[in-house]
């Protein structure tokens, strides 16, 4: 994919993937919606290359998926923190997860659980507009007038 070419694309998977599509990036988001915002928890949480991590810290950031804030002024620090466009990305890695449960279970899985009930999280996709579960109808895809 020519990441030149796909943000200038009209389908927006292909725009979205153009900067957020490597795992690295889908998994700082992962663990900044379980509550990580510090460079070093980050390191430590997904076993990533300092100069990986600030790469993709950097691109998040200029996205508008994250934001950097100060919590030491001496010696100044940041940590990052979600944006709503970076919290309304939870439901993606969690349809990403349900994929991965059904085709790549093999093996011990992590659960997700919710918090107030303590029953496990079972993602599906709903079209808002007809209520019917994404994958069980034919799509079209329009170029845009």
């Amino acid at each position: 994919m020519n990441p030149e070419k796909s943000t200038d694309s009209t389908c927006p998977i292909a725009r979205t993937l153009s900067f957020l599509g490597d795992a690295w990036s889908m998994l700082i988001l992962r663990d900044a919606n379980s509550g990580l915002t510090r460079f070093d928890q980050f390191k430590k949480s997904l076993g990533i290359a300092p100069t990986m991590l600030t790469k993709r810290l950097a691109t998040l950031t200029e996205e508008k998926l994250l934001e950097k804030r100060l919590y030491s002024e001496r010696p100044p620090r940041e940590e990052y923190v979600l944006t709503q466009a970076g919290r309304d990305f939870l439901p993606v890695l969690f349809m990403i997860g349900a994929w991965g449960r059904k085709h790549r279970g093999e093996g011990k899985l992590l659960r997700f659980v919710d918090a107030e009930k303590g029953t496990d999280i079972d993602a599906i996709a709903i079209d808002a507009n007809t209520g019917a579960e994404i994958g069980t109808r034919a799509i079209n895809m329009l170029e845009p007038e």
